[in-house]
């Protein structure tokens, strides 16, 4: 019987992971009726990472109140593996960018993340693993310090607040009321961001204006993580702030190294979580595919992390995405066909607005190729 792994990401603002494995499976069913289509929903750290690893773990979700990025009580949750040990947090579900309406990093904040572990943590989980994705903030995780213990104070003695603008204020930290649970636990940080936090390449001059900071804010925020990351090294000792992935999501990668944490590729993490290695192993054919597929898909996006994973096994590999862009033929070197969904000339929102049949559409002409070479 001929196997064939559906392994995608999301479709951003289109299609979810698990809509777009879906979409596929049902177009290739279609023709091939009796082959065996198993599908794993894959993320990178970044938006879909949670709901990617409960539903291909069969794990769950525990729903909680927690502080949001403009530090308002929201609905929040996380996840918790089929294995009922680890637990799975996603940054852009308690801090994320669509969470705002306004934005401005300057008053975001990563609370609501601490509160997430604490809950967590109360609730006997010792093993993470954090999607850094999509967050709205840059306050170099200081927040979500704060919410698990540690203290931030100004020049008066008074807590800073909890966001970007007040990086620049804290003049004295104390760690020591850190929840001491943390010292036994294994924390694994998703991302494929390998920024460091300050300077040029730092969180604030690369991401901070797509959460809306402005030329000026860039220097302020930036100058903010410096002084916060170099008050946070002389504390603690050691020097964080310049490893890879310090920058990722406003800083957040280094508040996680502060924590002892390791920082791993997210598309890694997320396949090792799902086995999917051990499921392609026996599978015929391998489909994979992401929003818009181009020359920056070579950079550790999931669909090259999968490729890689398919050749390794003889698997032949596919890719379908809503869109193929500049580029994209290097993308030839890791599969057999590189498919866009898009059928015809057409505006970005009629190719959203029709994405789960025009993916239909695409992977069924797909398998009637397959059916001819099977």
């Amino acid at each position: 019987m001929m196997r064939i792994i559906i392994a995608p990401d999301s479709f951003k603002e289109c299609l979810s992971a698990r809509e777009v494995a879906i979409s596929i499976r049902k177009g290739f069913e279609s023709e091939l009726p009796a082959a065996k289509v198993d599908i794993f929903p894959m993320a990178d750290g970044g938006e879909g990472t949670m709901d990617a690893l409960v539903y291909s773990t069969k794990g769950r979700k525990v729903e909680i109140r927690s502080t949001g990025p403009h530090g308002k009580e929201t609905n929040s949750c996380y996840g918790v593996l089929g294995d009922e040990q680890t637990v799975v947090i996603e940054v852009a579900n308690v801090a994320g960018l669509q969470m705002v309406i306004e934005r401005n990093p300057l008053i975001t904040t990563s609370y609501g993340l601490g509160e997430q572990i604490n809950h967590a943590l109360n609730e006997g989980y010792r093993k993470f693993i954090i999607g850094l994705g999509g967050s709205a903030t840059n306050d170099g995780g200081m927040g979500m310090l704060q919410a698990l213990g540690g203290i931030f104070l100004d020049k008066k003695g008074t807590m800073v607040p909890p966001n970007g603008g007040g990086l620049e204020q804290i003049h004295s930290i104390d760690l020591s009321g850190i929840n001491p649970i943390l010292t036994e636990c294994e924390l694994i940080v998703a991302s494929d961001v390998d920024n460091v936090l300050c300077g040029p390449s730092g969180a604030s001059h690369v991401f901070g204006p797509q959460k809306g900071a402005t030329p000026e804010d860039v220097v302020r925020l930036d100058f903010g993580l410096k002084h916060y990351a170099d008050l946070l090294e002389r504390t603690l000792g050691g020097s964080m702030q310049n490893e890879a992935g310090a920058g990722a999501a406003g800083g957040l990668g280094f508040a996680f190294l502060v924590l002892g944490a390791q920082i791993q590729s997210g598309a890694k993490i997320v396949a090792e979580a799902m086995e999917l290695e051990h499921q392609i192993k026996s599978a015929d054919w391998v489909v994979t595919g992401e929003g818009k597929s181009d020359f920056q898909s070579l950079y550790g996006k999931v669909p090259i992390y999968v490729a890689k994973i398919a050749e390794r096994y003889n698997a032949k590999p596919l890719l379908i995405s809503g869109s193929l862009g500049r580029g994209y033929e290097q993308l030839y070197d890791y599969f057999i066909s590189c498919q866009s969904i898009t059928n015809g000339p057409m505006s970005l929102q009629d190719a959203i607005n029709n994405g789960k049949q025009l993916l239909i559409n695409t992977s069924r002409d797909v398998a009637r190729l397959i059916k001819l070479i099977k």
